[in-house]
């Protein structure tokens, strides 16, 4: 019986010694997976987003040429009203009266000219033979140049009664929407004053004013000076116009660089850009943003923001998969972030292969085991 317990001791003794020996054998040595990404070069679209407010692209105080009492308002508060339409009529009575009143002097004045023309062609007459006297042929010629002058002067009392008598039919100076009345009927208005009677605004198109600094405006020009970005000006016309609701508007819009002014009070420059209207979408006074192109790069390198990483320093890097499957740092410039990736300048070159995750079982100098994540996406 001892030796069958013995012999059972060494049988389990040597299976285990057995096992013990062949575990090292295939114990390997398990490389760090990596996922990279292949740079290939692309065109990169530049763009800077500014916010700004809308403003009507024409605005017309209605204010009253003449004085007078209001007797009708004949538009509707609200409505669209076109060039010409008839807005308010102040009393006429008065100024037709003064219409007639020139009308009647210039018939008189004319009524005379005939008689007193001859008058004076006949003293011209007498007054060489000496029948006449020098004096009374001045005084009749004088009489004479004096109604002529009357006759202009009623011509232009006429003309200026007439213009009194049209403003009394107050018109729209232009196309576009009509706001509330400020004035009711029955109210007396004086000419030129300084309170509108109403307040037309003409929305198709609108203009929409951005605000920037002049630091902001040199740094645009220059960008678009540049000997690494395009720029056309077209691009001007391509603006795009972004809702509080992050919605984007239909139409582009076109920023006008020669409608650039400075505020006096702030020393901001205002861009000014238009976009169509035809729905009255974008009223006066909305707030908005526009996204401006400032330039394309032909061969721009864009990184995803995750496979860049800053050093104490604050200087970016990036970690490359080398021909030896190494995973390497390579210092990098970065330009700007355009969405979820990065725009790199310089470091960085097309076939790179650029690690995008899997930095947590990494350093640098090691061998990795790298594998293809997926092709660079495109850049806006």
């Amino acid at each position: 019986m001892k030796k069958i317990i013995l012999l059972f001791f060494i049988f389990i003794s040597l299976l285990f010694g057995c096992k013990q020996n062949k575990g090292p054998a295939k114990v390997q040595k398990r490389l760090p997976v990596v996922s990279y990404i292949v740079i290939k070069p692309q065109e990169v679209v530049l763009t800077k987003e500014l916010p700004g407010r809308v403003a009507s692209y024409k605005t017309a105080k209605i204010i009253p040429q003449v004085s007078g009492v209001i007797l009708k308002r004949v538009f509707k508060e609200g409505s669209y009203v076109k060039k010409g339409d008839l807005l308010y009529i102040i009393d006429p009575r008065p100024y037709k009266a003064a219409l007639e009143r020139a009308q009647a002097a210039l018939k008189a004045a004319e009524a005379k000219l005939p008689a007193l023309t001859k008058k004076v062609k006949r003293y011209a007459k007498l007054v060489k033979t000496h029948s006449i006297s020098k004096q009374v042929y001045d005084d009749t010629k004088a009489a004479l140049d004096q109604l002529k002058a009357n006759i202009e002067l009623y011509k232009a009392q006429i003309k200026s009664a007439q213009i009194n008598l049209d403003y009394c039919y107050i018109k729209a100076p232009i196309d576009g929407i009509i706001g509330r009345s400020y004035i009711t009927e029955g109210q007396v208005v004086y000419a030129y004053q300084q309170a509108p009677l109403a307040i037309i605004q003409h929305f198709d198109p609108v203009y929409v004013d951005v605000p920037i600094s002049t630091e902001e405006l040199y740094e645009l020009k220059k960008e678009r000076a540049s000997k690494l970005v395009n720029f056309t000006p077209d691009m001007d016309k391509n603006v795009q116009l972004i809702f509080e609701d992050n919605s984007i508007y239909p139409e582009k819009g076109i920023l006008e660089f020669n409608e650039v002014t400075v505020d006096k009070t702030t020393g901001s420059v205002i861009l000014r850009i238009k976009f169509p209207n035809r729905d009255k979408v974008l009223l006066p006074h909305m707030f908005v943003r526009v996204k401006i192109i400032e330039g394309v790069i032909e061969n721009g390198i864009l990184i995803p923001e995750e496979a860049v990483k800053f050093d104490t320093k604050g200087n970016p890097y990036v970690f490359v998969v080398d021909n030896q499957n190494r995973a390497v740092i390579r210092p990098i410039v970065v330009d700007r972030s355009i969405g979820n990736k990065w725009l790199v300048t310089s470091g960085l070159k097309e076939n790179d292969r650029v690690i995008v995750k899997g930095f947590q079982y990494i350093r640098p100098g090691v061998t990795v085991k790298a594998m293809l994540e997926k092709p660079q996406g495109g850049g806006k």
